[in-house]
């Protein structure tokens, strides 16, 4: 896997997941839709954590410098 996020939205990506976590775990939002909101929030940190976006690969965009790609 070919690293395809830079480090801006590596941070958008893990604040969006304590967002939806925080939301969810005071029950602000509840049922259907703050489930989707957690396994998006789950998404988000593995996808920041591997710095790599399936959906940016399938469209091929890459966010990262081209000297910081491993």
């Amino acid at each position: 896997m070919t690293k395809n996020m830079g480090s801006t939205d590596k941070t958008i990506r893990i604040i969006l997941a304590i967002l939806f976590g925080i939301l969810y775990f005071t029950e602000t939002v509840t049922g259907a839709f703050g489930v989707i909101l957690i396994i998006f929030g789950v998404i988000f940190l593995l996808t920041s954590f591997i710095s790599f976006c399936p959906l940016y690969a399938m469209f091929k965009i890459s966010i990262l410098k081209k000297e910081n790609k491993k």
